[in-house]
């Protein structure tokens, strides 16, 4: 019962508290440090392939857990999807975006391990955040291909999903992840080291995404050629 209140209930609000904590400390302390340390100077052939597959995946990838652990079950049933149709619509596109951004990160960690430039660029934080965000992933696509695919499936709506609202609503529940399957709440676990670290690492720019972008206002170019001094001389006399 201890291991379970440490593990359900003390990690994930320490969790919370290094991720808000964390980037607040970030933001006022390192401001020039929030980046991405891009190396695209140094190679930019693998980037191209790795990165859209890395980031689009996770984009989808972090869009179907937010709909899996915040949406209850007894609201897709009253819309009219049932468990079946939700069950095979959640194993497809989990093991598709899944797979996808597993192999963009495989395509930019072999990059980083093949060119010496961006080996040397590798930060003491990246030796721990790529191992934690890599056993995150695998596990993530055991749970959903092996469990949920070959294995017959399980419903995290009814234990996973609860526990984690309860966990936001200040009313956490550890026994609902007593009897989980373990490779799930492995990839839990690792999760939840992975947004602890997520504000002491280059993760952190995903704070940064270009929002504003979408909104901003027009801006207006001119062509030089409406400059006076952009014209071709006129031939002969002009008049002053």
């Amino acid at each position: 019962m201890t291991l379970d209140l440490l593990l359900w209930v003390v990690a994930p609000y320490l969790t919370i508290a290094l991720l808000v904590g964390g980037t607040v400390w970030r933001y006022r302390h390192d401001r020039f440090g929030w980046t991405t340390r891009s190396s695209q100077l140094h190679e930019s052939r693998l980037l191209r392939v790795g990165g859209p597959l890395f980031h689009f995946g996770l984009l989808f990838v972090v869009g179907g857990h937010v709909a899996g652990l915040l949406v209850p079950a007894a609201l897709t049933r009253w819309l009219g999807v049932s468990d079946e149709v939700y069950h095979l619509a959640s194993l497809t596109a989990g093991s598709l975006t899944g797979a996808a951004t597993v192999l963009g990160l495989g395509v930019l960690l072999y990059r980083r391990w093949r060119v010496p430039a961006v080996r040397r660029a590798t930060g003491r934080d990246d030796l721990l955040m790529y191992p934690v965000l890599v056993g995150a992933l695998l596990l993530g696509m055991a749970a959903t291909v092996l469990t949920n695919g070959l294995g017959g499936g399980y419903d995290y709506r009814a234990t996973i999903s609860p526990w984690f609202r309860g966990i936001l609503l200040l009313q956490p529940d550890p026994a609902l992840m007593r009897d989980v399957p373990l490779v799930f709440r492995l990839h839990v676990l690792f999760g939840m080291a992975l947004f602890a670290l997520w504000p002491f690492s280059r993760l952190v720019h995903a704070f940064s995404a270009p929002v504003r972008y979408l909104v901003r206002p027009y801006l207006v170019y001119r062509s030089r050629e409406d400059r006076p001094a952009a014209r071709a001389p006129r031939r002969g006399w002009e008049d002053r």
